[in-house]
């Protein structure tokens, strides 16, 4: 299938909460505040994935930060990506469940990777579960060991990806 990629826009929101529930539990899901207000501060790197009729399959956001790994408070405050942060975080990563085995999810972390290269960052850094882990290895990432983030009460791996 094919898919174009593009800035998240506020008319998609129901849609990428519906992507976001079907990748998150409950406690891991952001709200639809929340991700309003992602798509406000940062549409540069919120990319959505669409399927040719329009409906969003998947989409990757996160702001840029200063520091190399997430920290919790990313998740509750939403500020504009600025020029001098080294670093490109991954909020969420989602695709919806008939679009995911198609290399989806690798293909929006390669068009961050892109957008953050472009706008000077030297790595992508996340969280994940530990399942996760040979997803985002695959993917060019490096496990850099438990993270200090206790969201959703889960125990989440720092993941980098440098991109030089």
């Amino acid at each position: 299938m094919t898919y174009t990629f593009a800035p998240a826009v506020l008319s998609q929101l129901s849609d990428i909460m519906a992507t976001e529930r079907a990748g998150f539990t409950p406690a891991e899901a952001a709200t639809p505040r929340a991700m309003a207000a992602r798509i406000a501060a940062y549409p540069e790197t919120f990319i959505v994935a669409q399927d040719p009729d329009g409906a969003v399959a998947g989409y990757v956001v996160g702001p840029a930060s200063a520091t190399r790994y997430l920290t919790d408070d990313l998740y509750a405050h939403s500020e504009p990506n600025q020029p001098g942060e080294a670093y490109q975080t991954v909020l969420s990563l989602a695709v919806r469940p008939e679009n995911r085995g198609q290399g989806l999810g690798s293909a929006l972390l390669a068009h961050l990777a892109t957008t953050a290269r472009q706008q000077g960052r030297v790595a992508i850094t996340l969280t994940c579960l530990q399942r996760l882990v040979p997803f985002y290895v695959r993917n060019g990432f490096v496990n850099e060991g438990v993270s200090a983030s206790s969201h959703a009460g889960e125990v989440w791996f720092n993941m980098v990806r440098p991109l030089n």
